[in-house]
């Protein structure tokens, strides 16, 4: 296990209160290596298929509202989703950029800019399509003793990494939100170039 719990609190929010849990990555020197798990209700209610959402950090369409991408509103859908399902988690997973990090994403729009798409623009910087690692959010959930659940998500390779790990999904449930003219071709890479389900 290369996670610990390091501290929780309430985070009351516009969907209603949810526990804030934090986590930090083990044997690393990097400040930034924490993750967040946000839980809604009871996620131990007897056999409940609990509502999982895994939401990897964007900057720029969480905090500041860009429509180059979908990640800000399937990151307030997710919450408003778990909230009327009456639980469920959101792990926010700090890997920015697809796990590319803050400078080399915008990097990569300029690349965009220039009319790459989103998985060229990361192989001319040297790395892979995604390079996020989706065993932390597996760790995250042995942590909270979660085995079962549905998974809220457009991604096969998070469910497939997931499953490998002893994760049990039951159910794969689409977030298809924050469509526009601005990420059009950016949703259309994920599709054809990384085989997200729409």
């Amino acid at each position: 296990m290369r996670l610990k719990k390091v501290a929780e609190s309430i985070l009351p929010t516009r969907w209603g209160n949810f526990l804030i849990v934090a986590f930090k990555e083990e044997n690393t020197k990097i400040k930034t290596n924490n993750h967040l798990a946000l839980i809604y209700g009871d996620i131990y209610f007897p056999n409940k298929k609990i509502l999982v959402r895994i939401h990897s950090e964007c900057l720029t369409g969480d905090s500041l509202f860009s429509l180059r991408c979908d990640c800000g509103i399937q990151l307030k859908t997710a919450l408003k989703i778990i909230s009327q399902e009456g639980s469920g988690i959101l792990i926010y997973h700090r890997q920015e950029g697809r796990n590319i990090g803050l400078i080399n994403k915008i990097k990569a729009y300029a690349l965009q800019d220039m009319g790459l798409d989103t998985v060229e623009a990361n192989h001319k910087l040297g790395f892979s399509a995604d390079e996020r690692d989706f065993k932390i959010c597996a760790d995250i959930l042995k942590l909270l003793n979660i085995k079962k659940i549905r998974l809220l998500t457009n991604n096969p390779k998070k469910v497939k990494i997931l499953s490998k790990t002893g994760i049990n999904i039951q159910e794969r449930v689409s977030l298809i939100v924050g469509l526009n003219k601005k990420n059009k071709f950016y949703v259309h890479t994920k599709k054809n170039k990384m085989g997200h389900l729409f």
